[in-house]
């Protein structure tokens, strides 16, 4: 496993931006699949983002495409999370997570790696 530690969570407008990053220890860090997961008050963890090891291949759950980009930086041990045009709705806890799995993931019972949690509040 690899230990991950999220930052960059904050109160955001309506169509406003954050950036979260995420650090992790340990030069095995491009060995993983990384992904982003959120979890709002009363609701089950979802999806946000995917990025394979190198980082030539992302994913995007529906309700963020186009608005948010993934990214990470292999030599630094980081993955970076865009948030443009925020929404009241893209409030949550939000969570970086790291799996061994190649192929593209959704499902977080596939990452064994869990950041503690950086809290993004989007006002309307």
């Amino acid at each position: 496993q690899v230990h991950l530690v999220a930052s960059g969570g904050g109160l955001a407008q309506a169509g406003g931006s954050l950036r979260l990053s995420c650090a992790a220890s340990g030069r095995t860090f491009r060995e993983y699949r990384m992904g982003w997961f959120r979890q709002a008050p009363g609701k089950e963890r979802e999806f946000v983002a995917t990025i394979s090891r190198i980082g030539g291949s992302t994913y995007y759950a529906d309700s963020v495409k186009g608005r948010f980009t993934i990214s990470r930086d292999n030599d630094n041990y980081t993955v970076n999370l865009q948030m443009n045009s925020l929404k009241p709705e893209d409030t949550a806890i939000y969570y970086c997570a790291a799996t061994r799995t190649l192929l593209t993931t959704t499902d977080h019972r596939e990452y064994d790696s869990w950041g503690q949690g950086t809290q993004v509040t989007v006002s309307s």
